[in-house]
């Protein structure tokens, strides 16, 4: 795999500064039941980093004594590490607000058979990748059979509740574009998700979020075997909008890997950009001190041109959206 790492950090991006932190992104691991050709993470069914139980406790002390608001959970699929569901139950019961990055391919998984109920049962946030509403895009981007299942998925969601009125189960959709483009309007590409997954499979949701591809790992790689690398990061570059700088989940959020090791987001993570002391020394989620980051810079590169090119993208979807 091509290691776009180098050409980013050679490409000047605007300073940001750090606000107070309200949200705890935990990467519980990189094992996933797909391979997706987008995935920033470069999950796949052959990855064995997984965060282990004592690691899952220092999350845990962590947002009881900062009182955290929101536990946001990634993967991989998360919900394949053996201490999800401890996470889950233990935040929730702290009254956190808890989030699921789900495939929704997931649910169909052996032994998680009534992950559905779980999730239902303790009022969980999911936010289901779901590219698109054409099963040939889907299964273009995530493989034969997906589509048929994220279907599947999405009326089990429905029929336990998720994405109804005054059920207080909230069901967020996510799409990414197939290939090296900016995601079209969010509003309107949702009221098309809306129309078609409505009128098609009777299927209804929150909203959806909109993300721009981020050009690092296997995304990245396969931009420059195509020799599409500049071309897309020029296209990132030319459509950024400082307006959207104020926005960005970075200034708000840190990103927890499968170690405990801290980082300003998830696709920082991935490039191996981790939050450092003075001396260099790794800061681990167990030895942050309150307010220890408020203020603090962030780590930034050419990759940051996705978050704010356009409309803007973060993991809560187009930042100009958000903000209205």
């Amino acid at each position: 795999m091509h290691d776009t790492k180098p050409l980013l950090e050679q490409i000047p991006f605007p300073p940001l500064r750090r606000r107070r932190l309200t949200t705890l992104q935990v990467n519980v691991g990189y094992r996933c039941n797909q391979s997706c050709m987008h995935c920033h993470v470069g999950a796949s069914p052959h990855r064995t980093e997984e965060m282990s139980g004592a690691v899952a406790d220092s999350v845990l002390a962590f947002l009881a004594r900062e009182r955290i608001a929101t536990l946001d959970i990634t993967g991989g699929a998360p919900e394949l590490n053996p201490h999800f569901r401890r996470l889950v139950a233990s935040a929730r019961d702290m009254a956190v607000r808890v989030m699921d990055r789900c495939n929704l391919t997931v649910l169909e998984v052996p032994g998680q058979e009534d992950l559905a109920e779980f999730l239902a049962a303790h009022e969980v946030i999911v936010v289901a990748s779901m590219p698109c509403y054409l099963e040939s895009n889907v299964e273009q981007q995530r493989g034969k059979g997906v589509f048929a299942a994220s279907i599947r998925g999405l009326q089990r969601l429905n029929a336990l509740g998720y994405g109804r009125d005054g059920s207080g189960l909230e069901l967020n959709l996510v799409y990414n574009p197939q290939g090296p483009s900016l995601p079209p309007p969010q509003q309107a590409l949702e009221a098309d998700y809306r129309r078609v997954l409505g009128e098609q499979y009777g299927i209804v949701f929150n909203r959806l979020f909109t993300l721009a591809n981020m050009p690092i790992q296997r995304f990245g790689s396969m931009l420059i075997s195509k020799g599409e690398f500049a071309r897309y990061l020029d296209l990132l570059q030319h459509a950024h909008l400082d307006a959207n700088l104020g926005s960005v989940m970075c200034r708000d959020l840190i990103s927890v890997d499968w170690r405990g090791y801290l980082y300003d987001c998830d696709f920082n993570q991935m490039l191996d950009l981790p939050l450092t002391r003075r001396n260099g020394a790794r800061i681990h989620l167990s030895a942050l001190a309150a307010g220890e980051l408020d203020g603090r810079q962030v780590r930034v590169a050419g990759h940051c041109f996705a978050c704010t090119a356009g409309q803007g993208s973060s993991c809560g979807g187009a930042l100009q959206n958000a903000a209205e």
